[in-house]
C-alpha cells in the first residue's frame, strides 16, 4: 500500500484490510509512522511518540473494529501507563510526568484494536479555543499552516487532517472537539453527560461538562467508536442508557424528517463572520433540499449569563486542579503559563455561594432547552464564529502582561475580573467561540459537521445539538450530510 492508497480508506476501511488479512497492522503503522516524519514538522501535531508501544502492539492479535489501525490519543486526560504525559504544561514536561495507570478511555479504546503511537499537542490544561501552549509550541493547520488547528484537541485534528491518522482522541469540555473540527474540516461529535468514562483518576470533569471522544474524517467512524465506548465504569457519577441499536446500525437509516431552528447571531453579543453565516445559510439550503423543515429561532436562553456560568466554573474548577497539582509535584511559577496563573487565581476568589448559584443556573439553562426541544428535533448554529485564526493571533496582548504579572506578585490579579471588567473578559475568551458551550453546561450531544469552505479553502463546522442522549439523530443526520454532501476527497487536496 503506499500513502495516496492509505488515504483512501478511513478506520473502518483500513481495519477491513487487515481482518481479510490483504495488509498488516506492522505495515500500516509504517505508513503512519513515514506521514508523520513527512508532515510533522510542520504541523507539531505529535509531541510525545509512544513508538515502541505501538511496534510491540502490532505483533499481538488485535481484534475489534479499528483493529491495526494507526491511532494517537490526545496529551490531556487520555493516560497511558509508563508513558509521559505533559497536559499541555511546561512543570509536567519539565519533571517528566509518567502516569502509572492507564485511562479508562483509552482501555476502551484498546478494546477497540487501535495502535497507538504518539500523543498529540494540546493548549496547557486544555483551556484556551487555540493549540499554542508555551511547552510545546504552535498545532498548525493543514489547510494552511499560517492558522493554527484550535483547541483543545488542535494537535488530534491537525494530524487527522493532515493524513497522518483517520482517527483520533479527543475530548470536549467547552468546544474542544466541535472548535478544532470546525477549523480543520473534521466530523466532530461531543457525546452526552455521561455517555464515555473518565475513571479512574477521576469520576467526571467540570460536572460532567467535559467528556471523551474522538476526531474523525468520517461519520462512521466516529459512530463504531462511539459504540465501542459508551457507558460508565465504577468511578463514574452519571450512567446513561445504550441505545438498543448500535450507532453504526443506526446510520444506515436516514432520520425522519427533521424540524430544525437555525441561528447565526452570537449569543454573547460579539461579532459573528461573513463565513460563519455564509456556512449556516449553504448548511440550511442543504438541509430543506434533504427534506428537512428549517426555521429561524433560539432558545430563550440569557447567552451572556450562561457565559458567564460557564466562566465561573471554568476558572474555579481550573483554580482547584492547578492547587492539586502543586500540592502533589514539586513546582515553580516558572512552570504555568501567565494565562493559567491568572486563570487560576479569578476561580480561587469565586465563594462558595456564587459557585452554588452559579450550578443552580445550570439546571435553568437544562429546563430552557427542554422546552426549546419540545417545538423542534434540533438546533444549528455555527460552530465557531469564524475560520481559524492565524498562529498568534489570539495572545493576550503584550501591554497586559507587566500588569497581570505585578498583580500576581501581590495576590490581586483577581481584581481584573471585578465589576464590568467581567463581561469584557468572558468577551475577550469566547468571542472566536461563543456557541459551543451551551451543549457542555447542559450535557447536549451536539457536533460539528464540515460542509462548508470559504474561497481561501478553510474550512468552517456547521454545529447541531440535540436532545439529551439522542447522539442517534445527530449521526442518522451526520450519514445524510455527508452522503448528500461528500467531504473525504477534499483531505486529498491537503498540500504539506
Amino acid at each position: 500500500m503506499n500513502y495516496q492508497e492509505y488515504l483512501s480508506y478511513d478506520g473502518l476501511g483500513l481495519a477491513e484490510l487487515v481482518a481479510k488479512k490483504e495488509i498488516h497492522a506492522s505495515e500500516l503503522l509504517n505508513i503512519a509512522l513515514e506521514r508523520s516524519n513527512q508532515v510533522n514538522p510542520e504541523l507539531n501535531a505529535i509531541v510525545i511518540p509512544m513508538h515502541d508501544y505501538a511496534l510491540k502492539r502490532t505483533e499481538t492479535n488485535l481484534s475489534g473494529p479499528f483493529a491495526g489501525v494507526p491511532f494517537l490519543v490526545k496529551d490531556l486526560f487520555q493516560e497511558y501507563a509508563g508513558y509521559p504525559t505533559s497536559y499541555g504544561c511546561t512543570g509536567f514536561k519539565r519533571i517528566g510526568y509518567i502516569p502509572d495507570t492507564n485511562a479508562e478511555i483509552v482501555n476502551r479504546w484498546e478494546k477497540s484494536g487501535i495502535v497507538t503511537f504518539g500523543r498529540t499537542n494540546t493548549p496547557e490544561f486544555g483551556i484556551k479555543g487555540i493549540t499554542e501552549p508555551d511547552a510545546w509550541g504552535s498545532c498548525k493547520n493543514p489547510w494552511n499552516l499560517a492558522h493554527n488547528s484550535g483547541g483543545s484537541s488542535g494537535g488530534s485534528a491537525s494530524a487527522v487532517a493532515g493524513g497522518i491518522v483517520p482517527i483520533a482522541g479527543a475530548g470536549d469540555g467547552g468546544g474542544s472537539i466541535r472548535i478544532p473540527a470546525s477549523y480543520c474540516g473534521l466530523f466532530g461529535l461531543k457525546p452526552s453527560r455521561g455517555r464515555t468514562p473518565w475513571g479512574p483518576q477521576m469520576s467526571e470533569a467540570m460536572h460532567g461538562a467535559a467528556i471523551q471522544h474522538v476526531l474523525t474524517k468520517t461519520v462512521r467512524d466516529s459512530a463504531a467508536m462511539l459504540d465501542a465506548t459508551h457507558g460508565e465504569d465504577h468511578h463514574s457519577m452519571f450512567k446513561i442508557e445504550r441505545p438498543h441499536t448500535h450507532y453504526l446500525e443506526i446510520i444506515q437509516q436516514p432520520p425522519k424528517k427533521l424540524k430544525i431552528a437555525f441561528n447565526t447571531k452570537s449569543p454573547i453579543g460579539t461579532k459573528i463572520s461573513k463565513d460563519a453565516v455564509q456556512a449556516i445559510n449553504q448548511t440550511v439550503k442543504l438541509l430543506e433540499s434533504l427534506g428537512h423543515e428549517v426555521i429561524e429561532d433560539h432558545p430563550a436562553i440569557d447567552g451572556m449569563q450562561l457565559a458567564k456560568d460557564f466562566i465561573t466554573t471554568w476558572f474555579s474548577q481550573f483554580s482547584y486542579m492547578l492547587e492539586e497539582i502543586r500540592r502533589q509535584y514539586p513546582s515553580k511559577s516558572t512552570d504555568f503559563e501567565l494565562d493559567s496563573l491568572v486563570l487560576s487565581a479569578f476561580g480561587a476568589k469565586t465563594t462558595a455561594i456564587e459557585y452554588i448559584q452559579n450550578l443552580n443556573n445550570w439546571g435553568i439553562y437544562v429546563s430552557q432547552m427542554n422546552h426549546f426541544f419540545d417545538r423542534y428535533d434540533l438546533y444549528l448554529t455555527p460552530a465557531t464564529a469564524s475560520v481559524a485564526p492565524r498562529n498568534g493571533e489570539v495572545k493576550t496582548p503584550a501591554w497586559q502582561k507587566p500588569i497581570m504579572k505585578a498583580l500576581l506578585g501581590m495576590g490581586k490579579a483577581h481584581l481584573l475580573a471585578q465589576g464590568k471588567l467581567i463581561d469584557q473578559i468572558v468577551k475577550e475568551n469566547l468571542k472566536w467561540v461563543p456557541f459551543t458551550q451551551l451543549s457542555n453546561i447542559t450535557g447536549l450531544p451536539a457536533m460539528s459537521v464540515p460542509l462548508y469552505w470559504n474561497e481561501q479553502n478553510l474550512p468552517l463546522g456547521s454545529q447541531f445539538i440535540a436532545p439529551f442522549a439522542r447522539e442517534d439523530l445527530l449521526l442518522q443526520l451526520a450519514a445524510q450530510l455527508e452522503e448528500a454532501q461528500p467531504w473525504f476527497d477534499r483531505y486529498k487536496d491537503i498540500q504539506i
